[in-house]
């Protein structure tokens, strides 16, 4: 039997009328409140009637979601993740992607206030339209990095290196290379900082500016023509690692006993990759309810400052190849 608002009230230990004030994004409720409230709407898995919350807050229930693009995996996956988080809060969403183009960005963020009542903006977005923006703008971003003028929610990137860098030490690898690591603003500063304190030094530059199959493939090539006798491959994608396995195997290599890889987004293809394919999983649904609490918060005005939202924990899945067939 579905769950109804009187049971979110019951398990949230609130009124009904409170429930409802949460549900509307009405401001002067206390946080504390709205969390319970939220909580056991998640545990209900109970979905509020936008159409009826829309008749009567006169907002328009729907939300844009700006996404860089949607051929990424797991760009994808994680606007499926938002999307479906706005639905499970009554709302709607409506997804834009963006192909990285200011215009495209600047008339999403325009449409504020008329046709959304908020906008996500998901990966790489203008830094000049950001910064044209304050808190009060209703716009969270997602794995856009550092801001001071929106929120914004990342994974926690210090965390998912150390994971990498820990694994490779119990493996036994000391000689990796990097792949697309930047596409973090800081993604290779803290990797090599964490293969640092580990005692492993990277070989060789790190291979930026990738990101597909293809450029993946590419970069494996180009490291295997450098030389270096490098055992790792730590891959800013799951989509790289995927594109380097393929370029291995051409080049007659065997993972994981010549050369490890390490991918990052744990995207369905990873499971089943030959061999399966080890990788950080920084928990797009955690990103997701992340982002959309705090858009909720700001369009009931209880919003403060700026917030930086960093998820953990990430979690690194240890798959073949890594660590060989049968040794999970």
């Amino acid at each position: 039997m579905a769950a109804t608002m009187r049971d979110v009230a019951a398990l949230a230990g609130v009124s009904l009328k409170t429930v409802s004030r949460v549900v509307n994004l009405e401001p002067h409720t206390r946080p504390e409140v709205v969390r319970r409230v939220r909580t056991a709407i998640a545990e209900l898995a109970w979905v509020p009637n936008g159409s009826a919350r829309t008749l009567r807050t006169g907002r328009t229930g729907v939300i844009g979601v700006g996404v860089s693009e949607l051929r990424r995996p797991y760009l994808s996956m994680l606007t499926e993740a938002i999307v479906s988080e706005l639905y499970r809060r009554g709302l709607q969403a409506a997804v834009e992607p963006t192909h990285h183009r200011p215009e495209r960005i600047a008339t999403l963020l325009a449409s504020r206030g008329r046709v959304f009542d908020g906008v996500v903006l998901i990966g790489e977005t203008s830094p000049e339209l950001i910064s044209a923006l304050s808190p009060t703008d209703a716009v969270v971003a997602v794995h856009h990095g550092r801001t001071d003028h929106v929120d914004s929610v990342d994974a926690d990137a210090v965390e998912a290196a150390s994971l990498v860098a820990r694994h490779l030490v119990v493996m036994g690898r000391a000689r990796p290379a990097l792949i697309g690591m930047d596409r973090s603003q800081y993604g290779n500063d803290i990797l090599t900082a964490a293969l640092a304190a580990a005692g492993i030094a990277p070989v060789g530059p790190p291979i930026g500016q990738v990101q597909g199959r293809a450029d993946g493939a590419r970069a494996a090539r180009e490291i295997l023509d450098r030389g270096g006798d490098v055992d790792a491959l730590l891959c800013g994608s799951d989509e790289l690692a995927l594109g380097a396995l393929a370029e291995l195997a051409r080049a007659g290599l065997t993972v994981p006993d010549d050369v490890a890889i390490v991918g990052y987004d744990n995207i369905d293809d990873a499971l089943f990759s030959t061999p399966s394919l080890t990788t950080v999983d920084p928990g797009a649904a955690r990103l997701a309810r992340s982002a959309v609490d705090l858009l909720a918060d700001r369009l009931a005005g209880t919003g403060g400052e700026v917030a930086r939202r960093i998820i953990s924990p990430v979690e690194l899945v240890r798959r073949e190849s890594t660590l060989g067939a049968g040794l999970q």
